[in-house]
Parts: structure tokens; sequence; C-alpha cells
């Protein structure tokens, strides 16, 4: 047996309860996870309120979550790739349908998933930052490969603090790209720690980013009418730009959804494990604690990942 966070109605973070459960056995393809470390992402606690059902209804009782790290502890048939004790990181929506459901929830001691949502865990990537990089850090590093940024651009991040655009800032730094990035001021010095060039949101924005170098392409880890109209304002004749939540706003103003490249938690996980991308931890619950951490989560001003620790 194993115990697991569930909903058996969208809601709120108190519709979540925890209780013991059977994880099930791995079928063909499929692995099942010891979790050492989970990731909380946005997502998470939207899934929980039910904003995904019309296109995506969840089986009750569900379980949420998208990111992990763990081991191996049994292989389904057919696993050729991945050995028993091996440690992973795991990505346990990626290339599935919107939510897929309650399936593949990650806020549970031991889960099941197939091995295209895995890769192995690097031995010098912590078990937190592991956590971390699924699937906030992987969306940040797919805007990059999708504007496909170099060493020539000027890159605007909207929401450059958060897990998302904070991984597409250090990467697209990691190419050579000058980035400017959008934060409250508390983080504007956490941004110039990372190379970014802070400037805080708000009614004189465009303004602020006109003295600045020409924008060539904009990263939007926000999404909203704020961030598109600044992005329409500023972004040069000829630049791109991708969001990372797409909606009305940007669907109006032609700005793309980001698109998930098949190797993007591979690419991810390198990244990190050079030390070219770090994940800043905000504060970690023990999983029992699901709840809290999906009302921090839903405050959207956590200073950094939130973790749980089963």
């Amino acid at each position: 047996m194993s115990r697991q966070i569930v909903y058996r109605a969208y809601g709120g973070p108190d519709v979540l309860a925890w209780e013991e459960g059977d994880p099930g056995s791995p079928g063909n393809g499929q692995v099942l996870i010891r979790s050492e470390m989970i990731g909380v992402n946005p997502v998470d606690w939207k899934l929980v309120a039910g904003l995904f059902s019309r296109v995506d209804p969840a089986p009750f009782p569900g379980t949420p979550g998208w990111a992990a790290t763990g081991i191996v502890e049994a292989l389904g048939a057919e696993v050729l790739d991945f050995t028993v004790g091996q440690a992973v990181v795991v990505d346990s929506r990626a290339r599935l349908a919107v939510t897929f459901g309650s399936r593949a929830g990650t806020f549970a001691e031991r889960f099941v998933v197939d091995t295209r949502q895995i890769v192995p865990r690097p031995a010098q990537l912590s078990i937190e930052q592991a956590a971390g990089l699924p699937s906030s850090a992987v969306a940040g590093y797919s805007m990059i490969q999708n504007l496909a940024i170099t060493s020539k651009d000027t890159l605007l991040v909207h929401g450059a603090s958060g897990s998302v655009g904070s991984a597409a800032a250090q990467i697209a730094l990691e190419r050579g790209a000058s980035v400017i990035g959008t934060a409250s001021t508390s983080n504007h010095d956490y941004l110039r720690s990372l190379g970014v060039i802070p400037v805080v949101y708000g009614d004189h924005l465009v303004d602020a980013l006109r003295d600045l170098d020409p924008i060539t392409a904009s990263a939007d880890a926000v999404g909203g009418a704020e961030s598109v109209a600044a992005t329409r304002a500023v972004l040069i004749p000829g630049g791109h730009a991708v969001t990372a939540w797409g909606d009305r706003h940007s669907q109006r103003a032609g700005i793309p959804w980001v698109q998930h490249p098949h190797d993007e938690l591979h690419q991810t996980v390198a990244l990190a494990s050079k030390g070219a991308l770090t994940v800043r931890i905000a504060e970690t619950f023990a999983l029992s604690q699901a709840t809290d951490a999906l009302r921090l989560s839903q405050t959207r001003h956590p200073a950094g990942k939130i973790l749980l620790a089963p």
C-alpha cells in the first residue's frame, strides 16, 4: 500500500484528502516510482479547481501532480532502458492531454508512469533541484527553443522571477542573449544575480522597456492583457513571441502557445546538471500538507518552487 493525495470533486485546496491506496503494477512500457521529492506547479491547483474539465475531465478520485524525482521500484513489460533502483526525474503528464485526468498524478508516495515521461537523474543533481524542473523549468526551456534564441537576441521575459520565467531567462543567458525581465521590485535583486535586467511591471512598463535595447523576442510566463500589450508595443518588426499561458489576448495578438519538443525534459535536466540552470526553492511541505502547498501556490507569489516531501 501507499499513501497519496486525492480529490473526489473539483474545488479549492480543501477538497484534497490524504489516503492510502494501491498505486497498481506497471504495464507495458511503464515503471513504478517511489517518490523522493515532488514539485508543485500552478497547474496543479488549476487541475483540482476543474479549470480544464471541459476539455479533459478527470475521472474521480483524482491525484494532482506533474513533477517528481524518485527511484524505480518495478518494471513493466518491454522496459529496457531503465533498471530497478535507478534514480529518475519525472514529468508525468508530458506529451499527454492537457492534464490527462487523474492519471499519472505525482502527489503520492508511489505511482506508475510511462517511461516516455522520465529521464535518468544525474548524480550531481540534488533531489530538490530535480523535482523543481518539471514542468515549469521544462516550459521555460521549450519557450527558448521555440524562439530559437541566440547571442544576437535581446529577450523580454514576462514574469522572469517565477519558475518558468527564471528558467527561460537562465537558458537564454546561457546561449549568450541579453535578457530583460519583468518582476515586482522585491525580486529585482534576484534577477540581477542571474544577469537579467529587471523592469517593474505596471503602468510605465512600455516606457521603461523602450529605454532599453530593442527587443527581438518575448517569452511570456504570465499571460493576460498587460503582458500581451507590452509585447506588441516593444517587439521589433520581425521579432518573435511565445506564451506559456495562452488566452484570448495572446490569440488575438497572434502569439502562439509554447510547443514542447520531445526531448525537453532530457535537455532541461542536462542544463541543470551542468549548472546552467538553477531552481530557486521557496518552501518544502510534507506530502500530507499538500493542501497548504496548493494554497501558497494559489497566491502566485511564492519566492521560488514549492516542494512536497513524502
